[in-house]
């Protein structure tokens, strides 16, 4: 075994900045920002002082270091910022959610799920590294995330009754009730869904609930009043469905270029989309009225600094990947 200490970037975390530092930043620059502080946020994952098998660690730094949105570490940050609370203290929890994220990617791809080669424009882990070490990356990740949680406690003194309920959120909404429940519902509904209601109910726990718990996470960190923390709740049930009907979009329509995988794959395994129920230009309506429906959330919360929410809202109804 050897230590991991060189699987992931060196670079340290840029200077993170708050919402009223200068002028404020673009989404695009936001966006890009606290993907950058995320990365960095990668580079000291694990204690120096830790061993890790090497092939373990490759295997983990392959899919996490993949890019991608970075959706659910933004959500953090921006719900954080939301409260008038400080980045820096959610960015341990902004990169356990993704490792979570990547977690479920990796064992989704797998060819007892999906069966999928491809995965944001590159081989899936699976693909490089065989299916063992594939689930035991996927399995490594998910056990890291707590670890990482605490470090907002440990590092940057968020309360330690604050980061109980962050960890009892992340194991509710990536567990059985959860993103993982929602994984099972969509494996059953391979055998053909009769109802829209059911793949609304896969939806928004396979998809959705890791985005819930990404705002609630930012929220709890920056001090969130109850009534904040529900107005949260209500914006990532919103977008978290908006955000996977309009992945059924692109999955017909989409270009591959940008989406990074091939289109048409839910076509193909006869998996039941909201186009199938509704069609395809209701389906963008449906998008269209969720968005809405996030944003009225938000500008009811009574947050301190809600604009940066609103335009991720916006951002993800007219993403085209």
């Amino acid at each position: 075994m050897t230590p991991y200490n060189n699987g992931l970037p060196e670079n340290e975390p840029a200077e993170a900045q708050g919402p009223d530092s200068g002028n404020r930043e673009s989404l695009n620059e936001y966006i890009a920002g606290v993907g950058d502080l995320v990365t960095g946020e990668f580079a000291c994952i694990f204690p120096p002082h830790w061993e890790v098998p090497s092939k373990l660690a490759e295997a983990m730094s392959y899919s996490l270091l993949a890019g991608g949105k970075r959706l659910r570490p933004l959500l953090v940050i921006a719900a954080c910022e939301a409260i008038g609370g400080n980045r820096e203290a959610a960015l341990p929890v902004a990169a356990a959610i993704e490792m979570v994220h990547t977690y479920s990617l990796i064992h989704d791809d797998l060819p007892a799920m999906d069966d999928d080669d491809y995965r944001r424009g590159r081989l899936t882990n699976h693909k490089v590294y065989g299916e063992a070490a594939a689930i035991l990356a996927g399995d490594a990740l998910l056990a890291h995330a707590f670890y990482s949680v605490v470090q907002a406690s440990r590092r940057h003194g968020v309360p330690a009754e604050n980061v109980l309920s962050i960890v009892e959120d992340l194991a509710e909404m990536a567990g059985p009730r959860g993103m993982v429940g929602g994984q099972a519902a969509d494996m059953e509904g391979e055998q053909g869904l009769t109802d829209l209601e059911s793949l609304r109910y896969i939806h928004l726990h396979k998809t959705g609930d890791l985005i819930v718990f990404s705002l609630l996470a930012g929220g709890r960190i920056g001090g969130a009043s109850e009534e904040q923390l529900e107005a949260l709740r209500r914006f990532g049930v919103s977008i978290g469905l908006a955000f996977q009907v309009q992945d059924d979009i692109l999955d017909l329509v989409g270009d591959e270029s940008k989406l990074g995988k091939k289109t048409g794959s839910d076509v193909r395994q006869q998996k039941v989309t909201y186009p199938y129920f509704i069609g395809l230009e209701a389906s963008r309506r449906e998008v269209k009225r969720l968005t809405e429906e996030a944003k009225s959330a938000v500008r009811a919360g009574g947050f301190a600094d809600g604009a940066r929410l609103l335009e991720i809202a916006d951002y993800l109804m007219s993403r085209d990947h």
